[in-house]
This record gives structure tokens, C-alpha cells and sequence, in this order.
């Protein structure tokens, strides 16, 4: 994996979406408001009022500042890694890691795709759903592997259909791919469980909790985390031995950080990028 992430003519390939301002793929979306280069020389002009010094918009170099936003976001919008913490407050039985915690050593490795789209919306991909899947494939996973499950889902984004077209994990699964020594699961989709309105249904129609987010409540019994609204694994050439490095940004205490998971595809790989 080294000599592909120094390679001069290694193709990258993005894997995953940004944020974006009032997106109706997310349920509660960013809140970005942008400040333009004179609007940014008007503020720092105030800040610097403020520090006692005497100094105007017009003062900045063809009156223009630095452009920036102001963000109002969760770290669950966009792509981004939910840590243990996220799933409950213990991994069988001891403390979970919050995102800050995270060894990045389990964020960077070889990845394998795991193709399901011909599943059905709302459906629960199984531990033989998984197993067929492998077997497809010909491969047996290894420990430190990121397995990325693909639904498709990433093609409807920016409607609102994405947040409910999707099949979602099951706890047996999760548990599964974990036992196997995989400490990263990454989806395509808005969610790693199936839809919210489809678990709900299904509460309100058995009563079972265990209806409700089986898949990420896996994670109190065993340690993992999950990358979630991952883009263009389409892209990708192969499904199997796919460098990737996807670390998160550092949020203190926090249940989840955003993250940009970029796959390294060999030049004479017929990679291209997205």
C-alpha cells in the first residue's frame, strides 16, 4: 500500500460527499452561510477595531478581506465515521471510544466491496448475504480490512428519496464482519440500518425493539466503527485490495467526525477519478 499512496501517477478516487447547504438528503442539514472577500474585510476590520486598533474596511487591499463561513452542523451530516461511542456507552462492557479516540491505524487499509444492489429498499442484508457475497468474490477477509457494502443509494442524493431507498445492515451481520477482525464498515447510504420509516413500521407493527437500529446497537457488544453517505464506489476498478485512508477530524467527546475516504488506484489499474 505504500508505494501506491507516494505514487506520482496513482489515480485518487473520492469517496464521499460533502456538505452542502439545506440538502433535502439530510434530515437535518447544514446551515452554511458564506461571507464574501468585502464582507470578510468589513468584519476583520471590526475585529481589529475591537482589539483598540484603527482600522477600516477600505484600509484592506482593494477593500477585499477573507472570504468564510459560518457553519451550523451536526458530524452526522455528510460523509463521516460514527465511533463506538455513537451506539451506546460500553463495548461489552467496557467504556466505548469516542471519536477522538479512534486508533487511526484502523482508518487506513486494504477495502473490499460488497455489492447489494439488487436488494430491495428497507431489506436486511444477512451473514449469508455476506457470505455469498465474499464467496463472489473468492476472497476470505483478512483482519484490518475495511469492508464497504454498496447499495447504489449515493445516486440519489440531493432527493429526498435518499434518506429511504436503501437496503441497511443487520446486528447478525455487523457482528459477522466485525468477528472477522474488520474494525471499519463503510455504506453508500444515508444510514447503516435499514430506513428510519421502515423501522418504524415495523416497531409499531411487532413491537420488537430490536427493530429499531439493530445494526448500530451491535456495536455495544462488539468494537467497530462505521463510515456513513459514502459516494462512487462505482468508480472504483476492482472490489477487493482497494487502498484506502479515511481519518476523521477530531471532535473531543464526540460520537462521530466528518471524514473524506480516499481509495489509491494504481495507474495501469484503469482507475479513473471521480
Amino acid at each position: 500500500m505504500s508505494d501506491v499512496l507516494t505514487a506520482d501517477k496513482a489515480t485518487l478516487i473520492d469517496l464521499s460527499i460533502g456538505l452542502e447547504d439545506d440538502s433535502p438528503s439530510e434530515p437535518m442539514p447544514p446551515s452554511i452561510d458564506s461571507f464574501g472577500h468585502e464582507a470578510g474585510a468589513q468584519r476583520l476590520a471590526e475585529t481589529l477595531r475591537a482589539l483598540g486598533h484603527d482600522v477600516e474596511a477600505n484600509d484592506f487591499p482593494d477593500g477585499m478581506g477573507l472570504a468564510w463561513e459560518d457553519l451550523e452542523v451536526i458530524p452526522h451530516a455528510g460523509t463521516h465515521i460514527d465511533a463506538p461511542w455513537h451506539y451506546g456507552p460500553t463495548v461489552d462492557g467496557d467504556p466505548a471510544k469516542t471519536i477522538d479516540e479512534i486508533p487511526l491505524e484502523w482508518c487506513r487499509g486494504n477495502a473490499v466491496v460488497l455489492d447489494f444492489r439488487w436488494m430491495e429498499p428497507g431489506e436486511e442484508i444477512s451473514v449469508t448475504d455476506l457470505e455469498d457475497a465474499l464467496d463472489d468474490l473468492n476472497h476470505d477477509l483478512a483482519p484490518g480490512e475495511i469492508v464497504l457494502i454498496q447499495t447504489g443509494a449515493d445516486e440519489l442524493w440531493g432527493s429526498p428519496e435518499y434518506l429511504t431507498e436503501f437496503p441497511g445492515m443487520s446486528a447478525d451481520g455487523t457482528k459477522f464482519l466485525v468477528e472477522q477482525g474488520v474494525k471499519v464498515i463503510g455504506t453508500d447510504a444515508y444510514g447503516f440500518d435499514k430506513p428510519f420509516t421502515t423501522m418504524g413500521e415495523r416497531y409499531v407493527e411487532s413491537e420488537d425493539e430490536d427493530e429499531l437500529w439493530p445494526a448500530h446497537f451491535a456495536g455495544r457488544e462488539v468494537e467497530y466503527c462505521q463510515i456513513e453517505k459514502m459516494a462512487n464506489l462505482d468508480a472504483l476498478p476492482r472490489k477487493t485490495a482497494i487502498p484506502i485512508v479515511a481519518f476523521p477530524i477530531t471532535i473531543e467527546g464526540g460520537s462521530a467526525g466528518w471524514v473524506r475516504p480516499v481509495a489509491f488506484i494504481e495507474a495501469d489499474d484503469g482507475g479513473s477519478a471521480a
